[in-house]
């Protein structure tokens, strides 16, 4: 019979042999016998010893008392017993949470990012398709459909550097629920600016980009709070994946419901999509996750200890990010990169329809397979990136071959879109264009965070500003070019511009922080 078992069962003494003879006297330091005895959490300890200490003499006998031992020895196997039924119990706890309860909170965010950014490029592609029915029921010539579109971005100009700084004084989550609730309704009025006339329209599609023009410096600003630094390249490319797959959704429904309701259903059902993402973001959303009260201890730690954006903004030090040559570096890249893409996003379509001689439906559908192959691309570019970071290699050297990745690449694809006939051959010149394009997301827009990690929404704001002007510009010019040149002119601007990026990128681009 084991010692536990025997210390438990009935048989065993209630007190212990009253002598124990012994012939000699023991050595002082010599332990008569020893009992073994557990920690309180279960770890065995080395034997306690009954020395001189312990023992009585008398008659020549040593008197030896284990009672106190013993209840000892039963005291601390009864409270093992019962930590392991409260370790047992919180088990079972955690095992009755609900995963999606245990499911990482800053990941929730991410989503929420994610989902909102979806509905943001759903709500602005619509109109690249819309724009083709609407423009032969008002009889809009190239010009003003080139107008059309550039108004948009009139009023997402406005509030960048105004969204970066609200979003790094209050808060992103007010900011980006603001931004999705506006342009949720600027949307869902699309339909009747158009009836009204076309200065009703340019208006609407300015406030639009006003809602907009917000989300990109406020989810900057909250993933910089939320996201540890060796999760940064992953969780950005996800969110702007989400703006890849929003064209592909928009781009795939737009003209279904085009055909079966007429171009203002697309409007109406977009629009209000929003309210439902909105009643999510008040209820899971926070700012920051000192702000969360339910976030998990663990995970708190882990990203308070990660992060290094904590201290709240209260002055913006403009002069001094202004003569920063990596922050130019960012405004300048930016501006490259956002003529070529915005032009895709809002002519492709269009050249779908009047270059290749696809139909309406054909047109949209088609300009699915480039923004599919963006999303693919954005997250793989964004674990290629943090891969090779965790290997060692320096932040400044992966941010500069990802972005000459996102440059070099549209570039050439777009060169050999001149020398192609075959309209599959364009479409796959087109989809690898923004697939190497996508590689951006773990270049210059992950670089905010990565220089002035506390002024990342305004740093943000103040490159995307450039970036907007570029749509601008160049959303405007593409219309002016067709009219009096060709396709070819418009790709040879787009080239141009993408090799004029690349350079600046690479000479004055650094992946440090240079802003505390």
């Amino acid at each position: 019979m084991s010692f536990r078992a025997l210390l438990f069962s009935s048989n065993f003494p209630k007190s212990p042999p009253d002598t124990i003879s012994t012939r000699n006297k023991p050595h002082p330091t010599r332990p008569l016998f020893r009992v073994p005895l557990y920690s309180l959490h279960g770890c065995r300890l080395s034997p306690v010893s009954v020395s001189e200490g312990t023992r009585k003499r008398r008659s020549g006998k040593v008197r030896v008392d284990v009672r106190d031992i013993i209840e000892s020895v039963r005291d601390s196997v009864k409270f093992k017993d019962g930590l392991n039924d409260v370790a047992s119990s919180e088990d079972d706890l955690d095992s009755t949470v609900p995963w999606w309860e245990q499911f990482p909170k800053r990941w929730v965010i991410v989503l929420l990012c994610f989902s909102a950014f979806l509905l943001c490029n759903m709500d602005r592609v619509n109109m690249s398709i819309a724009i083709l029915p609407m423009s032969a029921e008002y009889n809009w010539n190239p010009a003003t459909v080139g107008l059309i579109q550039s108004s948009f971005f009139w009023g997402y100009l406005l509030t960048q550097i105004a969204g970066g700084i609200w979003a790094d004084t209050v808060g992103g989550k007010s900011v980006l629920g603001f931004g999705v609730v506006w342009w949720s309704i600027a949307t869902a009025l699309t339909p009747v600016a158009a009836k009204l006339g076309l200065p009703f329209l340019l208006v609407v599609r300015a406030f639009m980009g006003i809602g907009e023009g917000v989300a990109m410096p406020a989810m900057n600003n909250i993933l910089s709070k939320w996201v540890p630094v060796a999760e940064r390249s992953r969780s950005l490319a996800l969110v702007y994946s989400g703006m890849y797959l929003g064209s592909v959704t928009g781009l795939a429904f737009s003209p279904f419901l085009i055909h079966q309701y007429g171009w203002p259903s697309v409007f109406y059902s977009f629009g209000s999509l929003g309210t439902v993402w909105v009643a999510l973001w008040i209820n899971k959303a926070y700012s920051s996750p000192n702000d969360d009260p339910q976030l998990r201890p663990q995970e708190k730690k882990l990203i308070v200890s990660n992060c290094i954006s904590k201290q709240p903004v209260k002055t913006i030090p403009w002069k001094l990010i202004l003569s920063k040559p990596p922050v130019w570096a960012l405004i300048v890249s930016h501006f490259c990169h956002n003529w070529g893409t915005f032009i895709l996003l809002t002519w492709m379509p269009t050249y779908y329809n009047q270059v290749l001689k696809f139909n309406l439906t054909e047109s949209g559908l088609l300009c699915v397979l480039p923004w599919l192959t963006m999303a693919f691309s954005a997250n793989l570019g964004g674990w290629i990136a943090d891969t090779l970071v965790s290997k060692g290699l320096s932040v400044t050297t992966v941010r500069k071959i990802m972005q000459s990745i996102g440059f070099l690449g549209p570039a050439f694809f777009l060169t050999q879109l001149s020398h192609v006939n075959s309209p599959a051959m364009a479409v796959l010149c087109m989809a690898c264009s923004q697939g190497t394009d996508a590689f951006s997301q773990s270049g210059l827009y992950s670089n905010h965070q990565d220089i002035a990690p506390r002024y990342s929404g305004v740093l943000l704001g103040l490159s995307n500003t450039a970036g907007v002007l570029a749509g601008v510009f160049g959303t405007a010019a593409t219309g002016y070019i067709l009219q009096h040149g060709s396709w070819d002119d418009v790709f040879k601007v787009s080239v141009g511009l993408y090799l004029v990026g690349t350079v600046v990128w690479n000479l004055f681009s650094t992946g440090e922080k240079i802003l505390d």
